[in-house]
């Protein structure tokens, strides 16, 4: 089975896709295959599926459901007569308390982003640029789209997604700096312009934008940058930039060398 959650969710059987059109079914399925190889237990598709509204049939409704999901399941496994042999309750089990999808968490996409995101960090945190940003880019390279963006998202998966977005980021973060430490300022500049005006109230991309303006030989775009966050910092949140972005902007000033901050970074990201 091959699993893709870092955008649309597909799911294959065979080359067959196993993904329903109905919403509910899509939002099992797709919290199955974020817990890739895991049980998920009952009541937390319950909760998934109906909040705090359960409603008294929601034990025969999820039956109903996970039926579906074999169904759709067995016509795939009949389409591949020459494949080992496997009934749909091999590929979506029933274990104590719930369900698994039984693949190894290799099959799922988040799974290997997750793998690569861990490699570059920790490559990053030894010093070896050139390896973080080659794991980074191909974990990033995995994503085609906001996670799930066509599941109905409930309550769990509503949390599964921030993290899987949240992380996304600190990778992308991450991978920018190891660019920064390669000497790759210039070729930033466009992509740190963009996220920066994405995500205006974004401290570490800012400094990141300051670090690549400084060394492409624009300083003074750097200090206007800061004034400009600040600014936004001051009117939306009410409070001053941080002791680390506040030390890079007098580095500016003072024309110092050190001005991209990358051990600070991935401490602070460690931490």
């Amino acid at each position: 089975m091959d699993i893709e959650v870092l955008g649309e969710l597909a799911v294959y059987e065979n080359g067959v896709s196993v993904v329903p059109s109905a919403g509910k079914p899509r939002q099992i399925l797709a919290l199955l295959s974020l817990w890739a190889g895991r049980v998920v237990p009952v009541p937390t598709l319950m909760e998934e599926l109906w909040g705090d509204a359960v409603p008294r049939s929601a034990a025969t409704t999820l039956q109903t459901y996970i039926l579906q999901l074999r169904r759709r399941m067995a016509a795939a496994l009949r389409d591949a007569p020459d494949s080992p042999a496997r009934t749909p309750k091999d590929v979506l089990a029933t274990a104590f308390g719930g369900y698994r999808v039984a693949v190894t968490p290799e099959s799922c996409d988040w799974s290997q982003f997750r793998r690569l995101a861990v490699q570059g960090h920790d490559a990053l945190t030894a010093g070896d640029a050139r390896s973080a940003s080659a794991h980074l880019t191909r974990a990033l390279a995995l994503w085609r789209g906001p996670a799930l963006v066509d599941v109905p998202v409930g309550r769990v998966l509503g949390l599964e997604t921030l993290y899987m977005e949240e992380t996304r980021m600190q990778a992308l973060e991450e991978r920018i700096e190891a660019d920064l430490r390669l000497g790759y300022h210039a070729s930033l500049l466009g992509e740190l312009r963009t996220l920066v005006a994405r995500h205006p109230l974004h401290e570490n991309l800012c400094a990141q934008l300051m670090t690549a303006l400084c060394r492409s030989g624009s300083p003074w775009r750097a200090l206007q940058e800061f004034r400009q966050l600040r600014e936004r910092l001051r009117r939306e949140l009410g409070v001053e930039p941080s002791p680390r972005l506040q030390r890079l902007h007098q580095a500016v000033l003072s024309g110092a060398p050190e001005l991209d901050g990358g051990e600070a970074f991935v401490q602070a990201r460690s931490a």
